[in-house]
């Protein structure tokens, strides 16, 4: 994934694409960030998984902007941080259906034999891990606090 967001930030920088080679920087300097933080605790660059939910963090983080921007009036920001939003999804996998993360959060509690709200971060967890940047967590932890009793 490092490779291609390197090659499609050289293919933009040479088609002067001003806004998709500023967000390809800001993705690539966060991608850095993280990797200069693994290193200083002793740990590995961060892998492909890590970076979809780097990608997912940066899109929250454009969303809350847009809806400040919003309110504020401000059309042009507002603009920039959607263009923004559309560029990183480009680097994220086709998202879950409803149906389909219901049935795996089904299966992630059949999985982790989860009974009630203390076994929430086990379901959690096997869902992190087996769909990285594929699932809203925001919204998956509260269909599983739903199922468990919450």
């Amino acid at each position: 994934m490092r490779e291609q967001l390197h090659a499609d930030l050289v293919k933009s920088i040479k088609a002067k694409d001003k806004r998709r080679s500023a967000t390809l920087r800001l993705i690539n300097a966060a991608i850095k960030d993280r990797d200069i933080d693994a290193r200083g605790k002793g740990k590995e660059p961060i892998a492909d998984g890590e970076i979809l939910t780097l990608l997912q963090k940066m899109i929250k983080q454009r969303d809350e902007s847009i809806e400040i921007y919003v309110k504020a009036g401000r059309d042009d920001l507002e603009q920039q941080e959607r263009d923004e939003v559309a560029i990183i999804k480009d680097y994220l996998p086709q998202p879950l259906g409803e149906a389909e993360v219901a049935s795996e959060i089904d299966l992630a509690i059949e999985q982790t034999g989860a009974q009630s709200l203390r076994d929430m971060g086990k379901v959690v967890g096997v869902l992190k891990a087996k769909f990285p940047g594929r699932i809203d967590f925001g919204e998956a932890s509260k269909v599983v606090k739903g199922k468990l009793g919450g």
